[in-house]
């Protein structure tokens, strides 16, 4: 398969998943008061963005494609993984913070959790950038909880140790 034809592809299936979005799954199934203020606060609002978005890229997938002039096929990849049974221990290990999220939920809180769990990923998959990725791991669901807790209302769920303002 070619970058050209993968491009084509995702471009399709991504535009095509956008207009199911907006016109049919997003009308049926989000329902919305009709007595929200804010648009930001609708229900509807942040659904039809993100699928906007699906659009955008889908079109910018298939505009690459047409317009691309080489047609350059991907290069061949082993049958077996260099790495040999590392990969099955990363999965099992994904699995391990799947579940100690679940614990740390209610003792922690979603805000901490998130922290935690970002910050084991991100190190779990070996990121280039760990500075990077510990910051992003802070301040991420700190801004996301400042934004639903303090602009939107929403309760976001506290642990039983520490409690944000």
């Amino acid at each position: 398969m070619s970058q050209k034809s993968l491009h084509l592809r995702l471009g399709i299936v991504a535009s095509l998943f956008a207009l199911f979005l907006v016109f049919y799954a997003i009308p049926t199934y989000v329902f919305s008061p009709s007595n929200v203020g804010n648009i930001i606060l609708s229900p509807k609002f942040w659904p039809y963005v993100l699928a906007g978005f699906t659009a955008i890229i889908g079109l910018g997938l298939l505009f690459n494609a047409v317009t691309s002039a080489t047609d350059t096929p991907f290069e061949d990849e082993e049958t077996g993984h260099p790495e040999g049974s590392a990969p099955w221990m990363r999965l099992g290990a994904l699995g391990a913070i799947m579940v100690l999220v679940m614990v740390g939920l209610p003792l922690l809180g979603m805000v901490w959790t998130a922290m935690l769990a970002f910050a084991a990923c991100a190190f779990l998959f070996r990121t280039r950038h760990p500075v990077a990725a510990l910051v992003c791991a802070v301040i991420v669901p700190l801004l996301l909880y400042a934004f639903f807790a303090h602009v939107a209302g929403v309760a976001i769920p506290q642990g039983e140790f520490v409690r944000l303002p």
